[in-house]
């Protein structure tokens, strides 16, 4: 499974603690916040990684390279062994949101099984381990009470999504997504069409990408939901987010 890891964004409302690094390298209980999502999807069996980046983009990949280095194959081989990671650079991320680089990832994912996550979720692994496990797509949800900053989520009588947003009404959502997604091979071979749409011919470069799959539900591709909610999942929007959460974070991971 290849998983595709959003890296780009500046993370304005965490300065001054992303003045001089990236908001992923932010270290929590000793360990960078992109340190847990790379070990998260190394646990559950992704091998190949595609890093889309931007803002402070050598010291991403300076991490990464310095901390996962290809394994030196044996001296009687003559194989090869690349880097796992795969860097595309989103050059405009000052003006555009994680839409765009979710598509700038399509370049390399369409049509193929992958799992996504924003480079900043703070989760316990078995968060992704139990979307991993689903068959077909699935998205995390935890249950909570909400507010107007959460992507919430909406499900008919039957419990299939039928919105996915910041702007539904609280009272007609039952959770909040994680934002990490499974996306299988049909799903991803959708999504590359919807968002060539929304991006080439919309503009639609500075939303969130959960506004593509939004779209694709009357089109007949959507999420299983998969309740995370006994795990461990804290969102650092802020200064005060991330101070708390060296106090919240379990130290027995």
């Amino acid at each position: 499974m290849i998983g595709v890891i959003l890296a780009a964004g500046m993370a304005k409302r965490l300065r001054p603690l992303t003045d001089e690094k990236p908001k992923c390298l932010l270290e929590v209980a000793g360990k960078t916040l992109l340190q847990r999502t790379v070990d998260a999807m190394l646990s559950v069996g992704v091998t190949r990684f595609v890093v889309v980046t931007g803002y402070k983009a050598e010291m991403i990949r300076s991490f990464l390279e310095q901390n996962y280095p290809p394994v030196t194959p044996h001296p009687s081989t003559s194989a090869s062994n690349p880097s796992p990671f795969t860097y595309i650079d989103n050059p405009d991320y000052a003006h555009n949101n994680n839409i765009y680089s979710l598509w700038l990832s399509m370049q390399v994912v369409k049509g193929r099984e992958f799992l996504l996550m924003d480079s900043d979720i703070l989760c316990d692994p078995q968060t992704v381990a139990r979307v991993a496990r689903q068959e077909g797509s699935a998205l995390a949800l935890n249950r909570h009470e909400l507010g107007e900053e959460e992507m919430k989520i909406v499900v008919d009588a039957e419990g299939n999504i039928t919105e996915i947003s910041k702007t539904c009404r609280v009272e007609d959502a039952i959770g909040e997504s994680v934002g990490i997604e499974k996306c299988s091979a049909d799903y991803s071979e959708a999504l590359a069409r919807e968002l060539d749409q929304m991006i080439l011919r919309e503009g639609l470069i500075d939303i969130f990408y959960e506004r593509a799959f939004e779209r694709l539900i009357p089109q007949g591709h959507t999420f299983r939901v998969v309740d995370t909610t006994d795990l461990f999942s804290y969102e650092l929007d802020t200064p005060e987010d991330y101070h708390r959460a060296q106090t919240l974070w379990p130290h027995t991971m």
